[in-house]
Parts: C-alpha cells; structure tokens; sequence
C-alpha cells in the first residue's frame, strides 16, 4: 500500500554495531547475533563514504524498515547481509 514502509521479506534487522573498519554485528529479530564484513558492498557512489571509518560507524539499525542504514541514504538488505554473514560465537566458559 502507498505510504507504508518497506519491510525485508524474511529477516530484520534490531542492531547493528560496527567493529573494527568494516564489519557489523548485526542483531536480528530472532534473538540471533551475526558478522558480516560489509566490504563487498561498498560499490558505487552511495556506499563510497563508507569506506571512510568515522562514517561507517554511524551504521544505524533502522526501526521502520528494519534495514542497516547510513546518514546518506545508503543501506542493505537485511536478507542478503544474513545470507553474507556468520554466527557470532562467543568463547566458552571455562570448566563449563
């Protein structure tokens, strides 16, 4: 319908924190924690700015269309970057 904002048709994205100069971990609805090093998709002129660190890191997770986005417009489909990312495996506790 007009007007109503533009939703993935499988995964969302809650949060996305940026580690390091161009990798997320990105936090989907499921409760799942995943890593995606985003530098296959910095490809024309839109996802040029990311390549400068201090702008990559103001990634934000947007509420509305639950996608990975950036001040200039850029953003990425939540499918493809699960599609693109692994598990975020944290150490096991010792004597567990």
């Amino acid at each position: 319908m007009p007007g109503e904002s533009i939703k993935s048709m499988g995964y969302e994205v809650r949060g996305a924190y940026p580690v390091g100069n161009h990798h997320l971990i990105l936090e989907f609805e499921t409760g799942e924690y995943r890593v995606v090093d985003i530098r296959p998709f910095i490809k024309g002129s839109v996802f040029e700015p990311l390549k400068d660190p201090a702008f990559f890191r103001q990634v934000k997770a947007d509420p509305e269309s639950r996608m990975v986005v950036w001040p200039n417009g850029a953003d990425i489909c939540p499918d493809v970057l699960y599609a693109e990312s692994v598990p975020l495996e944290l150490p096991k506790e010792i004597g567990a």
